[in-house]
């Protein structure tokens, strides 16, 4: 699909992905409607954060994904959808499972049915490496087993399944997308890179985190919104699910150190018990084989790690703490 002006939705636009790929696809020429948790501030999240000329070509949608009749509403003379809303923090799912069903399953359901209805042409749906659980092999393809380890990954799981089954029931052309561990700017403090950073630019001589030996593939956030509008204009995505990573891991004791070498090396990194996941929750190691993305779209993310850490940090320099909590557990 060429996207240049067609009428798309983005669901959870306001969010940490959802805002860069708004960005992204106003610069390809879409007609966007950005799809926003309704809230009494009016605020619209991230997308606040976007250039004024971006901002100013946006059509802002405000909602609730668990609604079937606000999503409907969103939903018609879309020509495609970013399905990106969901919630996305795994300690939280531990003791509000509920609202995780609520969100990440029926919200995925109200969004495919409404697809179904309209004959929406192209339709991605979000999943998360964390379906995949603690690997088995690795690099690990799409045809990896999915282990639910967290409420959270379970929830996700639900989604994709479901959205399998409308392209298997209905030929709704829908694809499942699958970023491994995305950072960048505009990230909240509930992901561990953002933790990092934000504690040592408080000051704090102790940088407090949870296990340390569990290893990731880290994408910038850019490559990650770049992938998702190059799967979008590929043709014969249809039913298949997609990695966006890097081939690349790292230990996160490793990416602490990284990190705090470059803001201050003094600084010590502990474990904190307070911090640690239910040890048949945690998920050990993510790392991603992203050859069917390359073969579709001929795109791959950056490997360059440290290139995309700088360029955090220095967003977190110019931008302050404000709303960033140093000396408190984010989940």
């Amino acid at each position: 699909m060429d996207l240049k002006g067609k009428s798309v939705l983005l669901t959870g636009a306001c969010g940490f992905i959802g805002s860069h790929l708004a960005e992204k696809l106003v610069r390809r020429g879409c007609r966007l409607k950005a799809f926003v948790y309704y809230n009494s501030f009016g605020s619209n999240g991230w997308l606040e954060d976007l250039p004024a000329e971006i901002l100013s070509e946006i059509e802002i949608f405000s909602g609730d994904i668990r609604d079937p009749n606000g999503v409907r509403t969103a939903m018609k003379g879309m020509q495609a959808v970013f399905h990106l809303a969901a919630l996305i923090g795994i300690p939280y799912s531990y003791h509000s499972p509920d609202s995780y069903v609520d969100t990440n399953i029926k919200g995925t359901l109200n969004v495919l049915q409404s697809a179904r209805d309209f004959e929406t042409e192209k339709v991605l749906v979000t999943s998360t490496s964390e379906v995949y659980g603690t690997a088995i092999y690795a690099p690990i393809d799409e045809k990896h087993p999915r282990q639910g380890q967290s409420p959270y990954s379970a929830t996700k799981i639900g989604a994709d399944v479901l959205s399998e089954s409308f392209y298997r029931s209905f030929s709704l052309p829908v694809t499942i997308v699958r970023p491994f561990n995305t950072f960048g700017p505009r990230q909240s403090a509930r992901a561990v890179i953002p933790t990092i950073i934000t504690q040592l630019l408080a000051g704090r001589k102790e940088v407090r985190l949870g296990l340390l030996s569990p290893k990731r593939d880290m994408v910038f956030v850019g490559d990650t919104a770049e992938a998702f509008c190059r799967i979008a204009e590929c043709e014969g995505t249809a039913g298949r699910e997609i990695n966006i990573a890097t081939g690349r891991e790292i230990s996160i004791g490793e990416l602490a150190d990284k990190i705090k070498n470059m803001i201050n090396p003094d600084a010590s990194i502990v474990s904190d018990e307070k911090r640690l996941r239910p040890e048949a929750s945690e998920v050990m190691r993510l790392m991603g084989d992203n050859r069917l993305l390359k073969e579709l779209t001929g795109f791959a993310p950056s490997d360059d790690l440290e290139q995309g850490l700088a360029a955090t940090t220095e967003w977190f320099r110019r931008r302050g703490l404000q709303g960033y909590k140093t000396d408190i557990y984010n989940i």
